[in-house]
């Protein structure tokens, strides 16, 4: 091989060494930014304003999905003390983040494609353009933190939205 040859060998190669640290660094750059994170929830603008629970039944539950609609449901059962916590706990985070929020009693949640994802009370779902996206899991040692902490549950809310 000529001289000059392994010389034009060279710079190619240091370009495409130069090309492939480039990249490398804008992916770095990107994944540390966030690029490839699941995107967060926005809820719809109807949800947006001085906090308030809104009731929801199942078959209107069903209709927001269908619409393709954003927006927080807390599952509810009367009489129950980790309920009456959480409650307290979304109405707190809710009244900071200023949005409405659905109440629905477990009796309704059983009746809806959300029993899919919520099988125990109490429970949050965060629901994103008709989709469960995440939801706190009553029977989950994993989720504990939420329900007995409101700094725990705001941190998991806010992973969502």
């Amino acid at each position: 091989m000529s001289a000059e040859k392994k010389k034009q060998m060279g710079v190619l190669g240091l370009v495409i060494a130069l090309v492939a640290v480039l990249v490398g660094s804008v992916l770095f750059v990107g994944a540390a930014s966030g690029w490839f994170d699941d995107p967060k929830t926005v809820l719809d603008a109807e949800y947006h304003g001085e906090f308030e629970f809104l009731d929801l039944t199942a078959d209107e539950y069903e209709e927001l999905v269908a619409a393709k609609k954003s927006f927080v449901v807390f599952v509810d059962q009367n009489g129950c003390t980790t309920a009456d916590r959480l409650r307290g706990y979304v109405s707190e985070w809710a009244t900071e983040a200023g949005v409405k929020v659905y109440r629905m009693l477990f009796k309704e949640v059983e009746k809806s494609s959300l029993h899919d994802f919520v099988r125990f009370y109490p429970s949050v779902a965060v629901i994103s353009r008709g989709k469960v996206t995440g939801f706190l899991r009553a029977d989950s040692n994993d989720d504990a933190g939420a329900y007995n902490d409101f700094a725990t549950f705001k941190e998991w809310m806010g992973k969502y939205l």
